[in-house]
């Protein structure tokens, strides 16, 4: 069964993913992009270079950012954020730097880029955020047993 999560769910589960999707759209062009992020609870903090993503951004604001997470026996969670990008600077994109060094602390060195190209510090205001799991449990449903019999044929093939 589909779930609907609350809002401190939602909160945790930005909080313990390090992978999201920006989703922008311009140029009657759509781009979907992943990136790691902090969330704050209310934005989204990102920094890349100046790219695709970027350009788009900075022509239509209105984007989009998903995280998912598929765990073992067909369960997943997955939360879509609707936000507007904000391209930070100054002090607030170097707090936005430190907040990603804070987050991502030890998990890599910081290397310095090699690339010509900006680094941009942004953010995605969020507008409005949803999030839904399902959780597999044996016994309990037919459907996902079968869904996930089925994945393990088409796997096969």
């Amino acid at each position: 069964m589909i779930e609907e999560l609350d809002r401190d769910e939602i909160d945790a589960f930005l909080r313990s993913q390090a992978v999201g999707r920006v989703g922008c759209h311009a140029g009657g062009r759509t781009y979907v992009v992943p990136v790691i992020y902090a969330w704050d609870g209310e934005c989204v903090y990102v920094q890349s270079i100046e790219g695709r993503k970027i350009e788009m951004m900075r022509a239509n604001p209105e984007v989009c950012f998903e995280v998912d997470e598929y765990r073992p026996g067909g369960a997943w969670c997955s939360v879509i954020l609707d936000g507007v990008y904000e391209e930070l600077e100054g002090t607030a994109a170097d707090d936005a730097l430190a907040l990603l060094i804070q987050r991502f602390a030890g998990a890599r060195r910081r290397r310095t880029s090699r690339s010509p190209r900006r680094p941009v510090a942004f953010r995605i205001r969020a507008t409005a955020v949803t999030g839904r799991t399902i959780s597999y449990r044996p016994g309990r449903s037919t459907l996902a047993r079968l869904l996930v019999r089925r994945r393990a044929r088409l796997g096969r093939l």
